[in-house]
């Protein structure tokens, strides 16, 4: 490490530029970014120290500077690249800066730069490592094997959830390198369905916090809060409240598992830099009797903030976020309840890049999946009726999104559009009678029809092509429900999307079966192929983690100030358009997660060029090959030399 009586160089020298001194860690420096190197000190006494020594980074292509509209310039059109990491080419050597030169037993416990035993010869002598680490040298494939030889040995997946966070917590470029390589195997550990035990035990198994906790505590200080978080260049932010994780109901502060996990996605899905992720849970109390009572509950142990105290809160965090990291930064709302959640969106659109997964993503995904259906079961989007279990973030959203395109291709108004898609809740059928005790994200569509008290009689009598579960309740497609539609339609289309598995409305087997081999069938969490009558069925996924990643990626690399409904629509046309010939053969309408970094790419690019069509990216020029640039712009886990 370099001690501040061992050299000057902190003090009166910066990473390029015109640049102040190190004060607060921060290194915010103007100019052409810098790579810092190391030679061994002249003190024999001293073998942690180091004398920095500055030199201009060379190799940099002018064609991958983006200007953005405040001046500053951005690698791959994103945020300032401080210590030229993203902008180096990964046969270039950087310098593993943490808050000053990491060398020796300090840099083996810096999991933004440990490589483990992949550290050369020449590396373990540069940085005083030798001793440290066993004589053998093995590589990042090598490392990656022998990792997910270790997964596998685990049988319950909470323990591969366990080991995998275990895993980014010491090494985190070994980390996505797995993911990104195994990631149609490791998305269900990292992720849904593994991630909701997870939170619901993430009293027991917390070992190390991750992410920023903004408590009520922290009330009046939220910015002094978001100022403690070590990296100040953040691009993306998930923030939950915890009030309804999946299915699974109220969690409190342990829904923190839920913005870690997704932005370990935006990172290994659509290659947004971790360095660039924050992962915020806004702990307001819980109404969970049995947290409330758990020893080992790690939040407030009081009654839910509601009210005018639960939103001064949330606007202090908002004008926080915004003044702390700027109008770029993109907000993705996580699991709040539905009370609030479609509140926070509307309120917040005009003035913040605010996205709401369980909303928007959902919907997105969904339609995306609706329209390469259509390949399969043939005729437009309007030709078909829509009928769905679930009134609430996810229902809503995703029969807007439906309205919204119906609407693009047919110049229909949406009021007519909407006429065509029905909703049941919990007390019945969505219907006009009903319209006064409705909640106003409902009431579009409270149709002119008879009560209808269950799920089956809607069925019978709206006689829908489309059957959508976002109900949260398991087992309510029931075999009656299925062979309905079967009975209605010679293809009909069921979508069980609730999470995790245990909450999905059907499992995959039962929608085969039971419409013998006819649905065209997709779950919100994974389910195995199913054989049936000889024939192998492989049912599709309708998991948000195809748009979020790349929708993310496309708003940062262009600059985008606000998310308009177009952007989302452009995202879903994008992945539909992924699903190949060789998919639909397979019984898939969405394409497999193993092309899911270029799947992320496409959809970016195509979100990127809808956001410079609408005037809404700040990014110039736009980019002549958006795909190429997102690929550009993705983050690479493959280790890096050090000097």
């Amino acid at each position: 490490m370099i001690s501040s009586n061992s050299s000057s160089f902190l003090s009166n020298t910066g990473v390029g530029g015109s640049c102040s001194n190190f004060s607060d860690a921060q290194r915010r420096c103007s100019g052409a970014p810098r790579i810092v190197c190391m030679a061994q000190s002249s003190r024999s006494n001293d073998r942690n120290a180091s004398v920095a020594v500055e030199t201009k980074l060379n190799g940099i292509k002018d064609d991958s500077v983006v200007v953005d509209v405040n001046g500053k310039p951005t690698v791959g059109g994103g945020v300032q690249d401080t210590y030229g990491e993203d902008r180096a080419t990964e046969d270039q050597f950087v310098t593993p800066w943490s808050l000053s030169v990491a060398s020796g037993y300090t840099l083996l416990r810096d999991p933004h730069h440990n490589k483990g035993l992949a550290f050369t010869e020449k590396e373990r002598d540069a940085h005083y490592l030798r001793g440290l680490l066993p004589p053998t040298t093995i590589s990042q494939d090598t490392q990656v094997k022998k990792m997910i030889r270790h997964i596998r040995q685990y049988q319950v997946p909470l323990q591969k959830y366990m080991a995998m966070m275990d895993l980014q917590e010491r090494n985190e470029r070994l980390f996505y390198k797995l993911l990104i390589d195994h990631v149609e195997e490791l998305l269900p550990v990292v992720y849904t369905p593994t991630v909701g035990e997870a939170c619901q035990k993430y009293g027991s198994i917390f070992m190390r916090p991750q992410g920023l906790y903004i408590s009520l505590k922290e009330k009046g200080r939220v910015l002094e809060v978001l100022r403690n978080w070590p990296q100040r260049d953040i691009q993306v932010i998930v923030v939950t409240d915890g009030e309804r994780i999946l299915g699974l109901g109220d969690l409190g502060c342990q829904g923190m598992g839920i913005p870690v996990g997704k932005l370990s996605l935006y990172t290994a899905l659509g290659g947004v830099r971790p360095s660039a992720c924050l992962p915020i849970t806004i702990d307001v109390g819980t109404n969970n009797e049995t947290l409330l009572n758990d020893e080992l509950y790690i939040g407030l142990k009081q009654r839910r903030a509601t009210g005018q105290e639960y939103a001064e809160l949330i606007h202090e965090f908002m004008t926080a976020v915004k003044q702390n990291y700027g109008e770029k930064v993109l907000i993705q709302f996580e699991d709040f309840a539905n009370h609030n959640a479609f509140d926070l969106l509307e309120k917040y659109s005009s003035t913040h890049l605010v996205f709401n997964d369980d909303i928007q993503g959902t919907a997105s995904v969904v339609l995306a999946g609706l329209v390469a259906s259509l390949k399969v079961v043939g005729g437009n989007l309007a030709d078909h009726r829509f009928l769905f279990l679930g009134a609430g973030e996810a229902g809503t959203g995703i029969a807007e999104l439906i309205a919204l395109e119906i609407s693009k291709q047919t110049n229909a108004p949406l009021e007519e559009v909407r006429k065509n898609i029905w909703l049941v809740d919990s007390k019945g059928l969505i219907v006009s009678s009903r319209k006064d005790s409705l909640q106003h994200f409902k009431k579009p569509w409270a149709h002119d029809h008879e009560p209808v008290k269950n799920l089956l009689d809607a069925v019978n009598q709206i006689k829908p092509t489309v059957l959508i579960g976002t109900s949260g309740r398991g087992k309510t497609f029931t075999k009656e429900v299925v062979e309905a539609m079967a009975t209605i339609n010679k293809r009909p289309i069921i979508f069980s999307l609730s999470n995790p598995t245990s909450q999905s409305e059907c499992t995959a087997e039962e929608a085969y079966k039971w419409s013998k081999g006819r649905a065209v069938f997709a779950s919100g969490s994974p389910f195995p192929p199913v054989e049936y009558e000889g024939k192998v069925f492989v049912p599709g996924q309708a998991n948000n983690a195809y748009i979020f990643p790349g929708f993310g990626l496309g708003l940062i690399m262009s600059g985008t100030i606000r998310v308009h409904e177009d952007l989302l629509l452009a995202a879903s046309e994008a992945l539909a358009a992924q699903v190949t010939q060789e998919n639909f053969d397979k019984g898939l309408i969405f394409p497999p997660f193993s092309d899911i970094r270029k799947i992320s790419a496409h959809i970016a690019a195509n979100v990127a060029a809808k956001a410079y069509e609408l005037g809404l990216a700040t990014r110039l020029p736009q980019p002549k090959d958006l795909v190429k640039h997102a690929e550009s712009c993705m983050y690479s886990p493959l280790y890096r030399g050090y000097r």
